[in-house]
């Protein structure tokens, strides 16, 4: 017989241990956090910090006002209600000390020197350390230069969003040297409340550009030559204004070629007006924007004397003129100015032609060119893809990326929120960026850009189901009951469809896992098996129904609710379709003959979801909203002739 001590294993004598000992001693070990984008280098030290309410902040010299105000903000939402400032390191570490300043000041080379830590010395980079010690912790934000300070607040604030922060040091910097967005859709543009959203949003990213290019902007377009409306100039300037204090680079683009005669110097002339007149509002970067015209003809006589009969590569020539002229003109009005990006006539592929050849011979090789890759909705993007189009324009391109752009055909009654995915990891040796061109749904469009701009920071790095998942809590404010109502919302919104005819994403991938699951039990397992699966299957329906308001009450951005209202009412719907499928599907496989009644509610509401139609003029194709399509609505019809109705003694 053994004795009583040796009833206890090694775990539960650890755990009555444990259980023993006061909730300090307790305490869970330091986890490494998980920060998007991904971290360049991110290091566990030992033991954890906790803020408190208490703070000294130490500011160097050459920190920016408003990044030692955005410091404070985030201290403040994190629960610190005193914030008190030195000009000089603390001799022992007492309380928490925060420095914050320029990897080239003194003070913060000696807090990255009590941490162990180097500065890093890329563009845009920064070191961020937390070191414990005793009662007091000292957390130090070195930027290599005024952007990487700021992306290293950003860091801190979602640090600060977790009860406490082990000790750590984070080198970071972004792989591509562009990355953002263009706003460059047809439709309906985003409101200016919409896009003062979007440049915050992209400031938390550690984005740094935004293209203002939307399509049915007539003075950017049909009427370019025509100056701006006073009020409408001023509100650019203010969001010119916002984009700066989110260090994000706003980009002004303008799109002549339907009209423009490239050899009439008053064309050039009136070009380089409408830059002045946003140079004078506080923009300070240009794009020229040549895609979806017509390059097979002239736009005027005089440019066939000029450059001979219409063709590819007559195009390549005149535009080259045009464009090399204006870069001239920005170095000339600020020899600091940053490159002129331009988008070419042939945007979508890499292959060679005379009018690529021509671009390459004359265009200034300081000019940016965008490319959208293999296709204008390419299904995958590759090293060897990049490669070609580097060969085939001259230099390396900036990707402009068409997802989760939803403005044609096929993207009809959709939002397109799977995560951003079939990009190749190592395509920041090839790109100088990326850009998303983003749905005209701006907050649910932040569900896939959020992927775009991580992989644009640390593409080798970049996990796109942890990002998907981390969009979901951001947008979610860290509430899980939201965040899981959101991951269901995203699933029945997982395809993305091409200009063709096969989606480069499958549709509702974890909603079919499940229901596939169900048919098979359905047709092989046994009775305990059915009732297990018909259980489940019944839990999903509630989740689907229940999923729209949660999403509703939760999301802390009111633009997500708003603008993906018709798919929220349509889920909804479908939701409870499934809901009468499973109580169908429960009822016959129990022989009872009410299943006849359930299928043919859930027939009733699955018509009902089927014809909500999408918001009228959001988009530029309007139509019936799609949920789960090919996935749900196939399962739901047919569901009843899965199990026999038939009624049992």
């Amino acid at each position: 017989m053994m004795r009583a001590a040796n009833r206890w294993s090694g775990g539960a004598l650890l755990s009555i241990i444990l259980a023993s000992l006061p909730p300090a001693a307790q305490a869970s070990p330091a986890t490494l956090p998980a920060i998007f984008p991904a971290p360049v280098s991110m290091t566990l030290g030992d033991g954890a910090i906790t803020l408190g309410r208490s703070v000294t902040l130490v500011v160097a010299p050459g920190t920016e006002p408003e990044t030692t105000a955005l410091v404070r903000q985030i201290l403040t939402r994190a629960g610190v209600t005193q914030i008190t400032t030195s000009t000089r390191l603390p001799a022992t570490l007492d309380r928490p000390a925060i420095v914050l300043g320029p990897d080239s000041a003194a003070i913060v080379r000696e807090a990255l020197s009590r941490s162990n830590a180097a500065a890093d010395d890329q563009a845009e980079g920064y070191t961020l350390t937390t070191l414990a010690s005793g009662s007091g912790c000292l957390i130090t934000l070195a930027g290599h230069d005024a952007d990487g300070l700021f992306h290293a607040a950003q860091t801190l604030r979602q640090l600060l969003a977790r009860p406490s922060i082990p000790a750590l040091v984070i080198r970071d910097h972004p792989a591509m040297p562009i990355r953002g967005t263009i706003e460059g859709f047809y439709g309906k543009p985003w409101s200016m409340t919409d896009r003062t959203r979007h440049l915050d949003f992209l400031g938390q990213m550690k984005a740094n550009t935004y293209v203002y290019s939307p399509k049915d902007d007539p003075y950017a377009r049909d009427k370019w030559r025509e100056a701006y409306p006073a009020q409408t100039l001023t509100a650019l300037g203010t969001l010119a204004a916002r984009a700066k204090a989110n260090h994000v680079n706003f980009v002004y683009a303008i799109s002549p070629g339907p009209s423009i005669c490239f050899s009439n110097p008053a064309d050039e002339q009136a070009l380089l007006r409408k830059f002045a007149a946003l140079r004078g509002i506080g923009v300070h970067s240009f794009y020229v924007a040549l895609d979806d015209i017509e390059y097979q003809k002239w736009n005027c006589d005089a440019d066939k004397a000029a450059f001979g009969p219409s063709g590819a590569e007559a195009a390549g020539v005149a535009q080259s003129k045009l464009l090399n002229a204006v870069q001239a003109d920005l170095l000339k009005q600020d020899p600091a100015s940053r490159p002129l990006i331009m988008v070419p006539t042939e945007y979508y592929d890499a292959k060679e032609s005379p009018y690529k050849a021509a671009l390459r011979a004359h265009l200034n090789p300081r000019i940016v060119v965008q490319w959208t890759g293999t296709d204008v909705v390419p299904p995958a993007i590759s090293i060897p893809d990049a490669k070609a189009a580097t060969k085939a324009f001259g230099r390396k391109t900036l990707l402009w990326d068409n997802y989760p752009v939803n403005d044609y055909a096929s993207s009809t009654g959709r939002l397109l929120l799977a995560p951003y995915a079939r990009r190749e990891a190592g395509l920041s040796s090839e790109l100088t960026g990326i850009l998303s061109n983003p749905m005209n749904q701006e907050s649910p469009s932040r569900v896939a850009v959020t992927g775009v701009l991580a992989f644009g920071w640390n593409d080798k790095g970049y996990d796109a189901d942890r990002t998907w998942h981390y969009a979901a809590r951001d947008l979610a404010g860290n509430d899980s009951r939201a965040t899981d109502a959101l991951l269901e919302l995203f699933d029945t919104q997982h395809l993305a469809p091409t200009f063709g005819s096969q989606p480069w994403q499958e549709q509702a991938p974890r909603l079919k896992a499940l229901l596939d699951h169900v048919r098979e039990v359905l047709a092989n397992g046994d009775t305990a098996a059915r009732q297990k699966a018909i259980a489940e299957l019944s839990r999903k329906a509630d989740a689907l129904a229940d999923a729209p308001d949660t999403i509703r009450a939760g999301v802390v951005d009111p633009g997500f609710a708003e603008q993906s209202a018709p798919w929220l009412d349509a889920m909804q719907l479908w939701g409870r379709a499934l809901q009468q499928t499973a109580a169908g599907l429960d009822a016959a496989d129990r022989g009872n003959p009410a299943a006849t009644r359930y299928f043919a509610d859930a027939r009733r509401i699955a018509a009902q979801a089927a014809a909500v139609q999408s918001i009228p003029g959001a988009t530029r194709f309007g139509g019936p909203i799609r949920i789960a399509d090919g996935v749900l609505d196939t399962f739901i019809a047919d569901a009843p002739g899965l199990i026999a109705i038939t009624a049992r003694p």
